[in-house]
């Protein structure tokens, strides 16, 4: 079995540290690989034997736990951005998708409408505001992520918080929104095609957002850095 380098050790070591978008993560380890290999040429160049230089330069670059938190920090970050950008052009795709479907649906929606509960309505609008309050919150993030990350002691919060706020927020608007289907579903719009195949579409979305959230608290750092 052939031997591995210290660099080798060091950088599998590393890995599997952190957690984060696997693009990502191996950018980073490719490069820390990069910087030790060019700290090792260079002490090589000043006459130290392979090996030696190799272990010089892991020592000069910090024990994996020294560095690791600032690694870890960036890719929650990383994904904190993903997450973000999904949520801010979540609003605007499934307005488009619905408005759409309303726009086509073969009967009047006016006149559907006036038969479904009085709770309908109130039900309606907060699942609305709901969602501009979640891509807003997105949009809030993209700036927090990029003019404002300067200004952020601990940008990786922004990742929790919006895993948290995901996790919050998008069951209540998938009971609040079963909710409204049900009542619709009695006027035969289930049966509908478009709206059934929109439904889905919607309920497909939430659970991207749903999964993107759930690598956001996983992701971030336990304690802080």
């Amino acid at each position: 079995m052939a031997s591995t380098s210290v660099i080798d050790d060091y950088v599998t070591g590393l890995g599997r540290t952190l957690r984060g978008p696997l693009r990502a993560k191996r950018d980073l380890i490719a490069e820390a690989r990069d910087g030790l290999v060019d700290a090792t040429e260079a002490l090589e160049a000043d006459g130290l034997p392979r090996q030696d230089a190799e272990r010089l330069a892991v020592e000069e670059f910090g024990p994996i736990a020294a560095i690791a938190p600032a690694y870890q920090e960036e890719l929650a970050v990383g994904q904190g951005r993903r997450t973000a950008l999904l949520l801010f052009i979540g609003v605007p795709f499934i307005a488009l998708v619905w408005s759409m479907i309303w726009r086509i649906f073969p009967q009047d929606p006016a006149r559907m409408m006036a038969h479904w509960p009085g709770w309908f309505h109130p039900v309606s609008r907060v699942v609305d505001y709901s969602q501009i309050a979640v891509g807003l919150c997105g949009a809030a993030a993209l700036i927090a992520f990029g003019p404002g990350r300067r200004r952020l002691a601990r940008p990786w919060l922004v990742t929790r918080a919006l895993g948290v706020l995901v996790w919050v927020e998008l069951p209540l608007i998938g009971v609040l929104s079963s909710m409204l289907t049900t009542a619709a579903a009695l006027d035969g719009f289930s049966s509908y095609p478009p709206g059934a195949a929109a439904t889905l579409v919607t309920g497909v979305f939430m659970l991207w957002q749903l999964y993107s959230a759930t690598r956001c608290l996983i992701f971030t750092p336990r304690s802080a850095a």
